[in-house]
């Protein structure tokens, strides 16, 4: 009887020591954080300075970075593209993914919410609708909305301010300037610059893989005549009619709309929808949410979730995707008329991100219309509303009318 024995291992060289064993896992590449659950190593309300765990910490403006005002440390969060490998695999996405920032609000969760320091135990109550930090009345230290709340207040990431509020004003002011030959005397004699704003609104930022298709007629145009109709000649023209359909497969990275309901109500009595014209942003810079970063400023919270924002996501991507198909429709010299299209998106992927903005705003009070004027805070892009004084308008129609009048004269004279 013979007793079979253990298969004998392979012999690779004597076993590693202890340091050998722990430099070969540090030279594992560890996987990426998910995005699912951003936010939840954020446990207390309180940002700390990494150096010397203060947490009286603001932006400072000039450089982007966070300060500690105690100790004078300066840091920057870590940037989410490379963090959450935003800017990969977007080919590969396969349905809906969303970041912790972005998940469903809860609307039956109150915006007033109470939270105990933990510096000195004291509680502090932040209203979650109006700002996400508070500071301790006790021992001043600043109390922040860090962790992910039920009603979705708080957002994945942040894009820091980078124009300081004098380089806005500035901006303001010569956007108003080059129109104050028609703007309202009241709104160039109350113009103050303490009333320019900075404050963080909320977007959603998307990476999707989608597919679009679309259905319609072109024309060729094969022959153009002119036709004597008593004191008129007329152009006609022949073309032939095809039918035509174009598909398309492509990617979107860092597709930008914004989270607030109210930027899309046109009938609001507002101007705040200009907002979207200072558009981009460079989201690519944008970091892990810290809330320190809102020390000064103002903020919105958002209010769409991703399930409302999915017919503006398709209506964006469908333009996208004729855009992409154009160069193929050259030699339809008479148009294209697109008369159905359809997208599938296969996989998208979402995060709630806070983008900078500088505002000025005015009540005219003829109407009631509230104007905006908007600054990019990351690249000085500026675009707003401004009251317009009808009798200067109006002044200004009659003079452009009467100087071409003077012009058409002169020419009649020139040429008789």
């Amino acid at each position: 009887m013979t007793q079979e024995s253990a298969p004998q291992q392979p012999f690779d060289g004597p076993p590693l020591s202890l340091e050998e064993e722990l430099a070969a896992a540090r030279a594992e590449p560890e996987p990426a954080p998910s995005i699912e659950t951003v936010n939840e190593s954020l446990k207390d309300g309180l940002n700390r300075c990494p150096k010397c765990g203060g947490t009286d910490v603001q932006l400072r403006g000039s450089t982007g970075n966070l300060v500690c005002l105690f100790c004078r440390h300066e840091w920057q969060e870590a940037r989410v593209e490379e963090e959450f490998g935003l800017g990969e695999g977007i080919d590969q996405l396969e349905g809906t993914v969303i970041a912790s920032g972005a998940q469903r609000i809860q609307a039956d969760v109150a915006d007033v919410l109470t939270f105990e320091c933990e510096a000195c135990g004291a509680e502090v109550v932040v209203d979650t609708a109006h700002a996400l930090n508070a500071r301790c009345h006790w021992c001043r230290h600043t109390l922040n909305v860090n962790k992910q709340i039920a009603n979705g207040a708080v957002p994945d990431a942040v894009l820091p301010f980078r124009l300081t509020k004098d380089e806005a004003v500035e901006k303001i002011r010569g956007f108003a300037s080059k129109r104050r030959l028609f703007a309202h005397k009241r709104f160039k004699a109350e113009f103050v610059p303490e009333n320019v704003l900075g404050v963080y609104l909320p977007y959603l930022v998307i990476d999707a893989r989608a597919e679009s298709e679309y259905w319609g007629k072109a024309e060729v145009e094969t022959r153009r005549w002119t036709e004597k109709q008593g004191d008129k000649s007329v152009t006609y023209y022949a073309a032939d009619v095809y039918r035509i359909s174009r598909k398309v497969a492509f990617t979107v990275d860092d597709l930008t709309i914004e989270g607030a309901a109210d930027r899309a109500d046109m009938g609001s009595g507002t101007t705040n929808n200009i907002v979207n014209s200072v558009l981009p942003f460079d989201t690519k810079n944008a970091v892990r949410w810290n809330a320190s970063y809102l020390v000064g400023f103002t903020s919105e919270k958002r209010d769409l979730d991703v399930e409302n924002l999915g017919p503006t996501l398709e209506d964006q991507l469908l333009s996208i995707g004729r855009s992409q198909v154009q160069p193929t429709l050259g030699r339809f010299d008479r148009g294209v008329r697109w008369e159905q299209e359809k997208v599938d998106v296969g996989g998208s992927r979402w995060v709630s991100m806070y983008l900078p903005v500088w505002l000025y705003s005015y009540r005219q009070e003829s109407n009631g219309l509230l104007h905006y004027i908007a600054v990019n805070a990351r690249t000085g892009e500026t675009m707003g509303s401004i009251p317009v004084s009808k009798p200067r308008l109006l002044l200004a129609a009659l003079t452009v009318g009467t100087v071409l009048e003077g012009v058409a004269a002169a020419i009649l004279v020139a040429t008789s």
